[in-house]
């Protein structure tokens, strides 16, 4: 059997997020390589990638302006992590960060507005 890639998977993980059927296909092609039959690989891989997918998804970062600083701070957090002087700096820290903890991260402008969400397969 060929390993399943990006570009030629299993019909049931057509319709999964990009970052999920990723990771589905790399579970499917470990556990056909272990022995499994592809017909009981497949649906294992896509519900253990749905799991990874939804716990990497679950910690949400906010990059804030605070009195004239700009914060990283855990979503629902009441303080923030780390504050620092300008924007780039906390946009460095936010991508360290990312790369660490496979967060989400969500951009703010200085006015309140959203600018964009960054996750690691961003980078």
């Amino acid at each position: 059997m060929v390993p399943w890639n990006a570009n030629d998977y299993p019909d049931a993980m057509k319709n999964l997020d990009k970052e999920v059927r990723e990771k589905a296909i790399e579970v499917a092609n470990s556990l056909v390589e272990d022995g499994y039959e592809e017909g009981r690989a497949i649906p294992i891989a896509i519900d253990e990638a749905e799991k990874i997918g939804k716990a990497s998804n679950d910690e949400m970062y906010q990059l804030i302006n605070q009195n004239d600083k700009w914060a990283i701070k855990k979503k629902g957090a009441d303080r923030a992590s780390k504050t620092f002087d300008t924007k780039e700096e906390a946009l460095e820290y936010g991508d360290e960060q990312l790369a660490k903890k496979n967060i989400q991260l969500k951009i703010y402008r200085k006015d309140g507005s959203l600018e964009r969400t960054k996750k690691y397969t961003d980078k």
